[in-house]
């Protein structure tokens, strides 16, 4: 008898018929669809009356998964370079903007 969940946002499943580890990455009521990451990467989308199919059990995140956090981009360093260059541009503004109040009072 197959052991049935609600599939969790975030929550870690070992398909016990299959051997396989994932985790739930997102589910769509509306679509009746969930999308699922295994340990290797690999993303996968199911409807529910797979996922009703499944035995499972409900298991911690692996040791030493290496994926991405939830939510979390990929390459944080370029986001950052991002944000510093919007910041740059931001002080650019701001030094022209004093030197046009500095500059209206003396004509």
């Amino acid at each position: 008898m197959a052991r049935e969940f609600e599939p969790v946002v975030g929550q870690w499943y070992e398909n016990i018929d299959e051997n396989d580890s994932f985790r739930v990455l997102s589910v769509d009521a509306d679509a009746e669809l969930i999308e699922l990451e295994y340990l290797d990467g690999d993303i996968e989308e199911i409807d529910l009356d797979t996922w009703a199919e499944f035995d499972l059990d409900k298991i911690e995140q692996p040791e030493g998964w290496s994926g991405e956090e939830l939510g979390k981009p990929e390459d944080d360093e370029e986001e950052e370079d991002e944000d510093e260059d919007r910041d740059d541009d931001e002080d650019e503004d701001e030094d022209e903007d004093d030197l046009d109040e500095e500059t209206d009072g003396n004509y």
